[in-house]
């Protein structure tokens, strides 16, 4: 049996993705940022839970050090957790920004770090690290969500760099909004007496949780996907966009151009 490690695991795409990996006969590390999120798992042996807080170094190492001692080959490390922040820049607040960068993006890095060296001492293994559309297109609203999901890519694609001599592939994993909790738990600032701002706020966040209601089998397709990508690793980096939305975001980027493609999305944010 081959054996993921899955970050964020106690909910949404990370939870459907640990059930479907040990139901397709895997071995599965699910890391939680409490132990209760771990009560679905108990009826499957081959899911192992561990207490990670990826926002925190000593977290991470202990957690290393433990899950290692237990399973000493991992064949692939899903880097899944993350949040989200909807604010307007003038009104972010530190502490949040803080957590939404400590999340999404050095929560990846930190724990890319802690497992290289058991990569390297195996001689293979493979990173999935999620992004999103966000980490595709700058849409409203979301100027931090999306520059810790950019920062991932970039990251992503620097460090295949430095592991492809040791047969450590890693791969992007990009999708629009699906229907989990991700978008009732985004963190959001306090409505305001700038008029304009309460308006954007109303419609952005009403126009991502009704697309994330209609996309009902998207979360299929991402654990699906992920499954056939981590049964087949590729060996140079790869960035791999699943579903409509993002599919048809990066098409129209690519084949309109920044100038068009951004009063396309002026018009239909902020005009509709």
């Amino acid at each position: 049996m081959k054996t993921v490690l899955i970050t964020g695991a106690g909910g949404g795409i990370g939870k459907q993705t640990a059930l479907y990996f040990a139901k397709n006969n895997w071995t599965v590390i699910a890391t939680l940022l409490h132990p209760s999120e771990g009560e679905d798992f108990k009826d499957f042996p081959s899911i192992f839970c561990y207490e990670m807080d990826v926002t925190s170094s000593e977290s991470i190492a202990s957690a290393t050090k433990i899950i290692l001692d237990n399973h000493p080959k991992i064949d692939t490390i899903i880097n899944n957790a993350g949040m989200g922040y909807r604010s307007f820049v003038e009104l972010s607040e530190d502490t949040k920004i803080d957590t939404i960068v400590n999340v999404n993006w050095l929560g990846v890095v930190k724990v890319c770090r802690a497992f290289i060296p058991s990569f390297r001492q195996q001689k293979y293994g493979q990173f999935i690290n999620i992004t999103s559309v966000a980490g595709l297109v700058n849409l409203p609203l979301g100027n931090f969500y999306h520059s810790t999901k950019q920062a991932v890519e970039s990251f992503s694609e620097c460090m295949a760099y430095e592991l492809v001599d040791f047969n450590i592939s890693v791969a992007t994993v990009q999708f629009g909004n699906a229907p989990t909790s991700f978008q009732k738990n985004v963190t959001k600032c306090a409505p305001t007496e700038i008029f304009s701002y309460n308006k954007l706020m109303d419609k952005i966040s009403k126009l991502l949780l009704d697309k994330s209601g209609k996309n009902e089998d998207l979360p299929q397709q991402i654990v699906e996907k992920l499954f056939k990508i981590a049964e087949k690793p590729n060996k140079n980096f790869r960035r791999y966009t699943i579903g409509f939305d993002a599919n048809i975001m990066r098409i129209l980027r690519r084949v309109l151009g920044y100038k068009i493609f951004n009063y396309i999305i002026r018009k239909f944010t902020l005009n509709k």
